[in-house]
């Protein structure tokens, strides 16, 4: 067993501030200094050092210690070091009450570095390292730079209505956009001549509306899909604006041209006794025949026209609609087909104009983001004015005769779309 040579005098120095050789007290022997930490980290886990270090305690308002007593040493507690331990403590005691900072008042031993207290406290207030200082002026650079990345993202970009399509070969994704520009150009060609009323001796614009109001009705009952009815209507206006039409004849054109649509687009169709049976037997079974022959013969058979519908899907994809916003899309576009005033514009126009229409009404602010502009290509200012005109249909919709629409659509079926308040801001911006 090691005896400590803590009690071999000659391992003791004298405690007063004499020289000692060519060295005085306090100097340090070693080139490099210590932490106070490091040196109690040392204590735990290794061999102890043969000597001891009595520290006394420095009061807080030294700023050291914090009210932490000195980290014992370990060592066998003899009878020797029991004694040192109590007069350590009343030493403690007594420091705390009267602190000195006289160097006399240590008891140090040779090769144990010490911690000077003046150059602990300039340390505490020596400034902030310049790396450190700039943490701030860094982070808060990062923070602006982080605004302006977030407001890019935020800012609008046209996104791809067709990705989630791209199993569907009903889609046909890969051939959507070359289809759409062909109806653009189609629409141009088969385009209706807004004035081809003036050509008809006996009947009106007004008996138009009548007779398209009454065939929405009709297409109401029995159920027919909504392109058979925007087909319908091009039908008759395709034919009244190349052949003059009697008033008694005009509701068999109606008739004719719903079959005819009929025909083309739904699966299971009417019989021609049916709508002989609607006209409430105005006509007979042979007339609505001969007058088939005549339509198609005057339309060279070309039933393959780009109408409202074809764009209203296709629009209505790129404004991301939910059902609400399609049902009240779909019942301010009919009620633009009872209006004769609505062909001055092309089908596509007035497909937009609903769809933004619809959004004003619905959320109560101009909304036209840039996929409806990109796919539409009409921008809001274009369709302001065609949608005054459809916010005027829509706000005397429940009014007046022609009330066949308004009735369809303040059904539950149809989601009571025509309940929606009409977006009036958009005519008093107009005033």
């Amino acid at each position: 067993m090691g005896v400590s040579n803590e009690n071999n005098p000659i391992m003791t120095k004298p405690t007063n501030g004499q020289e000692m050789g060519n060295r005085k007290f306090g100097v340090e022997t070693r080139n490099n200094r210590r932490a106070l930490g490091v040196i109690n980290q040392n204590f735990v886990g290794v061999n102890q050092y043969p000597c001891v270090v009595n520290k006394r305690g420095i009061s807080e308002t030294n700023g050291i210690c914090n009210k932490n007593h000195p980290i014992p040493a370990h060592r066998p507690i003899t009878r020797k070091f029991a004694a040192q331990i109590a007069s350590s403590q009343q030493h403690y005691t007594e420091e705390t009450k009267k602190p000195k900072l006289a160097a006399e008042n240590f008891s140090v031993w040779e090769d144990v570095p010490i911690i000077d207290v003046d150059e602990y406290e300039a340390a505490k207030d020596q400034p902030v390292p310049m790396s450190l200082e700039q943490t701030e002026t860094v982070s808060h650079d990062n923070k602006t730079q982080m605004e302006i990345e977030m407001e890019d993202i935020f800012e609008e970009t046209a996104i791809d209505i067709d990705s989630d399509d791209a199993k569907n070969p009903l889609a046909a994704v890969d051939y959507v956009e070359d289809l759409y520009a062909y109806y653009s150009k189609m629409e141009v060609s088969s385009r209706i001549s807004p004035d081809y009323m003036a050509q008809q001796f006996d009947v009106n614009e007004r008996m138009r509306s009548i007779l398209i109001d009454w065939l929405i009705e009709v297409h109401h009952k029995f159920d027919l899909r909504e392109e058979t009815l925007f087909l319908t209507v091009n039908l008759i206006d395709r034919f009244l604006e190349k052949q003059s039409v009697v008033r008694k004849k005009l509701q068999l054109v109606g008739l004719v041209a719903t079959l005819l649509a009929c025909k083309y687009e739904e699966v299971t169709l009417p019989v021609v006794d049916d709508l002989v049976f609607i006209s409430d037997k105005a006509y007979a079974r042979k007339e609505v025949l001969e007058l088939e022959k005549l339509m198609l013969n005057t339309l060279q058979f070309n039933m393959s026209v780009p109408t409202p519908y074809v764009f209203m899907r296709r629009f209505l994809k790129a404004a991301q609609s939910d059902r609400k916003l399609e049902l009240l899309s779909f019942f301010l576009i009919e009620l633009c087909l009872v209006e004769y005033e609505m062909l001055k514009f092309p089908p596509s126009f007035i497909a937009a104009a609903a769809i933004y229409t619809a959004q004003c009404t619905l959320y109560g602010v101009k909304q036209w983001s840039m996929t409806c502009e990109l796919h539409t290509k009409y921008s809001e200012d274009q369709l302001l004015e065609c949608s005054r005109l459809i916010v005027g249909f829509h706000k005397n919709a429940a009014t007046g005769k022609l009330t066949g629409v308004h009735r369809k659509y303040n059904t539950s079926k149809f989601g009571h779309a025509a309940k929606c308040e009409p977006a009036h801001f958009l005519l008093e911006q107009n005033q």
